[in-house]
């Protein structure tokens, strides 16, 4: 804590009786101000002072920033989510990304995917063998990849001090992207197989309300995922505690978002290895919750907890309860680059469906 003790003049220079008087008077004790940590946009703690009122600076639209001075408003505990500054951005990093990019995807491509060189056909072979069964299947290939992810993030801590940040989300991403993509080709291909249990794809709204369902739940991604750099370990790769944006709404996007997202495709597929799939992914992501804070209170202890308290895992529960007050303009978070980008790209896979089944169906996984 700042303090700022009140002294007199030197003695030496005042009359013996002014001195007797001043003697007498009672000592004043320091004022103490409170440190506040404030997130910015770049995500870096910075703390200052306040004697009288404060000021709070955030993220605004797209590429922008505003100051909000209140005495009132709550100081954030956590990261602003889904801030992107545009001058803040580096071409060479962009560049690094590309460059990444680029060569991850080959790679997967020539040792995973194509059948005359990946291992992917093999893998998925070796699991169908196990019952015949598409629904088993299914369950066992979300499963390991599960177990895997999951696994290894609760293991990331440790691995972080032994090998550093980037080895080690490159040794995440080059194991996890290939189950993810096999699982993923493997629900396109066999989605509906066995028997259809219900017919309301020609039922008037229904097309609307799946298709709603699916749009909006990639806008709960959780927003560590907008963070490019970091995920391409460009950035150094760091675990956050985000507040803002998404998080104000449920602390665990990601479920809800693929609660919703599995909810709409069984209602449409209706078979079941969508309700298998369903049941496995929404399976994943419970634990998901747990594990992910358990993970933030290890790592942030008592601000964790100050988040928890007013935040919430089922939608906006903590909002209708009083313990989170949506700031003033509140649907400014969400006007920001990244959320640009999730609209532009789901608009794109949507339309990009067939193409996405054209080539699923060529692996004949």
């Amino acid at each position: 804590m700042a303090s700022f003790l009140l002294s007199t003049s030197p003695s030496h220079l005042l009359h013996p009786s002014i001195k007797r008087k001043i003697s007498s008077l009672p000592v004043l004790k320091p004022i103490q101000t409170h440190k506040i940590h404030l997130i910015h946009s770049t995500h870096k703690f910075s703390s200052i002072n306040l004697t009288s009122r404060l000021t709070i600076v955030k993220s605004s639209s797209i590429g922008s920033t505003e100051t909000d001075d209140s005495s009132s408003e709550e100081s954030l505990l956590g990261e602003d989510s889904a801030a992107f500054q545009l001058g803040e951005q580096k071409l060479t990093s962009w560049f690094y990304f590309t460059v990444i990019l680029g060569a991850v995807l080959l790679a997967l491509n020539i040792l995973w995917i194509n059948p005359s060189t990946g291992f992917g056909s093999a893998f998925i072979d070796s699991i169908s063998n196990l019952s015949g069964s598409p629904e088993i299947t299914m369950v066992v290939l979300i499963a390991i990849f599960a177990t895997v992810h999951s696994g290894l993030a609760s293991l990331r801590e440790t691995g972080e001090k032994l090998i550093g940040e980037r080895a080690f989300r490159v040794i995440f991403a080059g194991i996890s992207l290939p189950l993810a993509t096999s699982t993923i080709v493997y629900f396109i291909n066999h989605r509906y197989d066995g028997t259809q249990l219900w017919h309301v794809q020609n039922i008037s709204g229904v097309h609307e309300i799946v298709w709603i369902l699916n749009f909006v739940s990639f806008f709960f991604l959780y927003p560590s995922t907008f963070n490019l750099l970091e995920v391409a370990a460009v950035d150094k790769p760091k675990m956050h505690l985000w507040e803002t944006g998404i998080i104000r709404i449920t602390r665990h996007p990601q479920m809800v978002g693929q609660v919703m997202w599995c909810l709409a495709h069984t209602l449409w597929i209706a078979s079941p290895v969508a309700i298998s799939a369903s049941i496995g992914l929404i399976s994943h992501h419970l634990f998901g919750v747990w594990n992910g804070d358990r993970r933030l209170k290890i790592k942030y202890g008592e601000s964790f907890e100050g988040l928890k308290e007013r935040t919430s895992v089922i939608p906006f529960k903590a909002i209708f309860e009083g313990r989170q007050k949506l700031p003033e303009n509140y649907y400014k978070e969400f006007l920001r680059l990244p959320y640009l980008v999730i609209t532009v790209l789901t608009l794109g896979a949507y339309f990009a469906h067939p193409l996405m089944q054209s080539s699923s169906y060529s692996l004949h996984w």
